[in-house]
């Protein structure tokens, strides 16, 4: 590393908007809102406001799995939130979420509606509600939430370091990429090892901790995320692999994945969910399980 390439960091730190690289102009060292903007309503119990990130699709899943159950209960609306607009930054947004960040939920079911921020503490909301995805028994529920809580720890390593690194930082610093990637490879590891002894993560059941893991995790196995399949050399973790193949097989896992999705291939995405006659014929039969 050559000495125009040391970093001395400053007494005080000041933010500098220049910076950003490519988020800059969402990026910023405040909270709350930038400008007033009340949110929609739909005519459903759940209100949700998300992207279809890997974060937004794990609630998207969750619904989607707990409406394949049988629970009319689950029915919601989809609304986009355009997170490189700056909509999370709305004053409506920032009343369900303080922390700007998506998915939120709003439950309008109960007499006062309830806020519920945090994509594993939606799940976690969703589960006890209607008593789904989530064990009873003492034992394989605390290993449901220890996997659960274990990706809440561990993607800020694999989205906001080694993603925002490799792929979206301006400049690329080797030591910022090999660390990050070192330690994705240790998760992945952790994982593999975990699928090589379970059918799913938390257990015998598929639970709110394969919900929370997948859109990550699984995407990354498959050479999805950050079109970084080749360096990190995911297909050596086949139980991962398996495993990730598993879920994208589930008719509601795929549906989960489409809603407010706003990349990739046009029949892959579903802007915004409000019925589920949303997913039009022929996107259905590209979401039926081919035996």
């Amino acid at each position: 590393m050559s000495d125009q390439n040391i970093y001395t960091p400053p007494k005080v730190w000041a933010w500098n908007k220049a910076n950003g690289g490519r988020f800059a102009n969402i990026n910023r060292p405040v909270a709350g809102p930038t400008h007033e903007h009340v949110l929609p309503r739909g005519k459903h119990p759940l209100q949700l406001y998300s992207l279809g990130t890997p974060n937004g699709v794990k609630v998207t899943v969750m619904l989607e799995e707990l409406l394949a159950l049988g629970h009319s209960g689950a029915e919601y609306d989809a609304w986009l939130i355009r997170i490189s607009d700056g909509d999370q930054f709305g004053s409506g947004f920032v009343d369900v979420n303080p922390n700007s960040k998506i998915p939120a939920l709003l439950d309008c079911s109960a007499p006062e509606p309830i806020r519920v921020f945090e994509s594993g503490s939606i799940l976690l909301y969703l589960a006890e509600k209607f008593g789904a995805f989530l064990p009873t028994q003492q034992r394989q529920r605390a290993e449901c939430l220890s996997w659960l809580f274990w990706q809440m720890g561990s993607g800020p390593f694999l989205g906001g370091g080694f993603g925002h690194f490799y792929a979206y930082a301006p400049t690329k610093i080797e030591y910022a990429i090999d660390r990050f990637a070192m330690e994705v490879k240790r998760q992945m590891d952790v994982l593999n090892r975990r699928l090589a002894e379970s059918p799913y993560v938390g257990g015998d059941d598929y639970t709110i901790a394969d919900m929370a893991i997948w859109p990550w995790y699984g995407a990354l196995a498959k050479g999805q995320l950050y079109e970084a399949g080749e360096f990190l050399q995911v297909n050596e973790y086949s139980h991962v692999v398996a495993w990730a193949d598993k879920i994208a097989q589930r008719p509601a896992a795929r549906r989960g994945r489409m809603v407010n999705r706003v990349t990739g291939p046009l029949e892959t995405q579903l802007h915004e969910r409000h019925d589920a006659s949303d997913f039009d014929t022929r996107t259905q039969d590209k979401l039926e399980v081919k035996s």
